[in-house]
């Protein structure tokens, strides 16, 4: 389901090299399969694929249900709480047309007045997804969704329409589940924020959008089982040799470029995954991403031409899920017609070849993932590759994958800047 070529890094690091690395990605993968190792207590993801159809089940029946008595969802989350879904939602075409709307991840005030002010009259759904529920963000706006939610719609229909994705024991969130009486689902103690996404915190939102979940961990568990070998051919792990080799020789930044808009969210998703897990203790390429062709018209020049310690990553498509043909014009003054009766599926195709040729000629080391087409088994098997790979890359650089005290430094100038009791 997936393709990777690595071709066009080895003018940067040869396919010895890489080979020559396969051993040190096999023990790093082996430890994380044995759950050793740093961060080893966070290495739940790794079962979700492999979650009960029972479980399954519940999420996609409710998910109906929100459907059904609802005119949109209001998903209220930050960071690993919200991008896996919105990547998969936005990338995915699906019939049921059921708006899904988010809050909570920032704390722009026009923002949440403008989505506020959007759901006026419309009956409306909240998931909420936060392990702790004091996280400064969706804290802010699941209160105001609450209030808007009784002024709409009356006190008495609140708790119905609330559902909770936090986590199975403990936190501020699950107490107000407990007392309130909303539908609530279980984020595993095991499982990170950026690694959730094939969990409820995931997947509630996706089945609410009417994307069939059952598809999206059919291709994750597919991915997992492909991915999870120890094997010099596993291209997760080549993939993540190729990344470790060109950072210890200076690469400092990987642009994931694609071609399809509808995956811009998915690489955002991307980016959380790769920034969070890999930049510590003075190391980790800083993940970028363009959407192509938009960006040849405003980052092209760099990326051909700018300071060469870039790795671009194509991640792209061979199969559009929709297509257009180019019509034929009699007059021809925008001298198109040497492209009339082509798709413009098969244009963009060629618009990537030419991209990447051009930018490996230009001295970038370039990678390409491809998936025959967007669905949500491809994505799914997409959320397990780069996951798998991304977790092998930081054990490879010696630093903890999962953990992030990094981004306590921030809140703790914020909330003394606020005046928050005892900070």
């Amino acid at each position: 389901m997936i393709r990777l070529d690595i071709d066009g890094v080895f003018a940067h690091a040869g396919e010895k090299d890489i080979a020559g690395r396969a051993t040190a990605a096999m023990d790093a993968l082996s430890s994380l399969l044995r759950r050793e190792g740093a961060g080893s207590e966070m290495l739940g993801w790794l079962d979700l694929p492999l979650m009960p159809e029972k479980q399954i089940d519940e999420i996609a029946e409710t998910g109906k249900r929100i459907r059904g008595e609802n005119d949109c969802l209001v998903v209220v989350g930050i960071g690993g709480s919200y991008l896996g879904a919105r990547a998969a939602i936005e990338a995915l075409p699906f019939e049921a047309g059921f708006p899904v709307l988010f809050a909570g991840n920032s704390l722009s005030p026009v923002y949440h007045d403008r989505l506020i002010s959007g759901l006026e009259g419309k009956r409306f759904a909240v998931c909420v997804i936060s392990k702790s529920g004091t996280t400064t963000e969706p804290a802010i706006a699941f209160r105001l969704l609450r209030r808007k939610l009784a002024e709409t719609l009356g006190p008495r229909a609140v708790a119905d329409r609330i559902f909770a994705v936090t986590d199975p024991a403990k936190g501020a969130l699950r107490r107000m589940a407990s007392e309130e009486g909303w539908k609530t689902f279980s984020i595993p103690p095991d499982v990170g924020g950026r690694f959730s996404i094939l969990s409820p915190v995931g997947l509630l939102p996706c089945a609410a959008a009417g994307i069939p979940i059952e598809e999206m961990l059919a291709g994750a568990r597919a991915a997992l089982g492909s991915f999870s070998m120890k094997s010099a051919e596993n291209d997760a792990l080549r993939y993540a040799a190729a990344r470790t080799i060109l950072h210890e020789r200076g690469t400092k930044i990987e642009v994931l470029s694609t071609f399809h808009p509808e995956l811009a969210l998915f690489c955002e998703w991307w980016k959380q995954l790769a920034g969070e897990s890999e930049g510590k203790d003075g190391r980790g390429l800083f993940p970028a991403s363009t959407v192509m062709t938009t960006d040849l018209h405003s980052l092209g020049q760099l990326l051909q031409e700018g300071a060469r310690d870039i790795l671009e990553t194509f991640l792209v498509a061979s199969r559009p899920s929709r297509d257009l043909t180019v019509p034929g014009d009699e007059a021809d003054l925008d001298r198109l017609n040497y492209l009339s009766g082509r798709s413009l599926g098969e244009i963009n195709s060629k618009a990537f070849e030419g991209t990447r040729a051009a930018h490996e000629s230009g001295g970038l080391p370039v990678v390409t993932i491809e998936v025959p087409s967007i669905t949500p088994g491809s994505i799914g098997a997409l959320f397990v590759f780069f996951e798998i790979a991304v977790a092998v890359t930081g054990r490879m650089m010696g630093i903890n994958p999962f953990n992030q005290p990094g981004v306590e430094e921030y809140k703790s100038r914020m909330f003394g800047l606020l005046g928050k009791p005892g900070a």
